[in-house]
């Protein structure tokens, strides 16, 4: 009993111990008391909120929790301000802002040349993917490299019409064409394939894509068919 009240006494002491590091020196008290609450956790980065007491953690496979390090709480959601800023989602984006290198522009369909940089990442078959695209169509500012993304799942025999679009002799007219909805109701032309669509397939595995449609307007990143903040990155406007 003694021992027990003991060991009891040492743990208090010791949470309390770490919370009060947490206070005075973050990030590494938090680790500290993290560690100590939830010891299966390996954070890949620790960083404050504006939220007094509580931290960000980003996780390897790139999801965000949130720790209070003082009361030893993980926090699973999304933090908004008051005027309607999802800070949540702002930190994920600027993660994938920070893949657009793993981009291999030359693998892409390259359309236009303005001086937009324009990097999508599209399903042909999605409604929103098509309505990104035929904003874009109608510009001249803007040089836009197209990565494919079928999602099978969601859109049945789309993978097919992906591969010959990238096979096509002419990738960009077989895009358009797609885009618009031609083969919607009647099979793609026979074609060879040449292999380009796996690559595709492999880059946005390793960018961490599981949905469309995803842009990279002038190196930020934009998440489904935001059209208004792709309008405010793009630096000439129609």
């Amino acid at each position: 009993m003694i021992r027990w009240l003991i060991f009891c006494c040492l743990s208090l002491f010791t949470s309390a111990t770490l919370s009060m590091a947490a206070a005075d020196n973050p990030p590494g008290g938090v680790a500290a008391a993290l560690g100590m609450n939830f010891p299966n956790i390996q954070p890949q980065r620790i960083a404050p909120t504006p939220v007094p007491g509580l931290y960000e953690i980003l996780l390897p496979n790139e999801e965000i929790l949130y720790f209070n390090p003082q009361s030893g709480h993980l926090i699973a959601g999304e933090i908004w301000t008051k005027d309607a800023r999802n800070l949540t989602r702002e930190s994920k984006a600027e993660l994938m802002t920070a893949k657009i290198g793993m981009f291999p522009l030359e693998k892409a369909i390259k359309i236009g040349n303005g001086p937009n940089q324009v990097i999508e990442v599209v399903d042909p078959d999605c409604p929103f993917c098509r309505e990104g695209s035929a904003f874009f169509a109608g510009r001249d500012d803007v040089t836009r490299y197209v990565f494919l993304l079928p999602l099978e799942r969601i859109h049945p025999n789309v993978t097919e019409k992906a591969r010959y679009i990238l096979s096509a002799e002419d990738p960009i007219l077989a895009y358009e064409e797609a885009m618009g909805g031609r083969f919607d109701n009647e099979p793609v032309p026979e074609f060879k394939d040449n292999g380009l669509l796996d690559e595709h397939l492999e880059i946005a595995r390793k960018v961490g894509l599981n949905g469309t449609p995803k842009f990279w307007i002038n190196g930020k990143f934009v998440s489904g068919n935001n059209l208004d903040a792709i309008k405010k990155l793009l630096t000439l406007t129609k």
